[in-house]
């Protein structure tokens, strides 16, 4: 047998550094394109999942007015609403990393993050 000539060897297929580039090129603009939107879209769940711990902290301080002969001024304690055998099982937490201010009864509870409001 003869050793084959390099110029019978059939071309190689490969991906050309160009092509390589442009694939590259299009994935980094498709990052730059989803990133911000994701990170909008978890912020806004976010203060959505904040609002609704606040609408729980609401309802259980109404409750727990009423069956206590509370009146309006009146201030709410989280120890008075959260516990095992509470109006709420477990301490509610803000998943932007912010503290809730149950205030008094007839004052909407409220987060120290900025928008996160009933």
């Amino acid at each position: 047998m003869k050793p084959a000539c390099p110029a019978t060897f059939k071309a190689l297929r490969a991906f050309t550094l160009v092509e390589i580039m442009v694939v590259i090129a299009i994935l980094g603009l498709l990052l730059a394109l989803a990133i911000p939107n994701f990170l909008k879209t978890r912020t806004h769940a976010r203060k959505q999942v904040c609002i609704e711990n606040l609408s729980q902290i609401e309802s259980a301080k109404q409750i727990w007015g009423v069956e206590n002969s509370k009146k309006e001024g009146d201030t709410v304690t989280e120890s008075d609403l959260v516990g095992a055998t509470s109006y709420i099982k477990s301490r509610p937490v803000c998943p932007a990393g912010g503290t809730y201010n149950y205030t008094s009864i007839g004052q909407n509870a409220s987060c120290n993050i900025e928008g996160h409001t009933l």
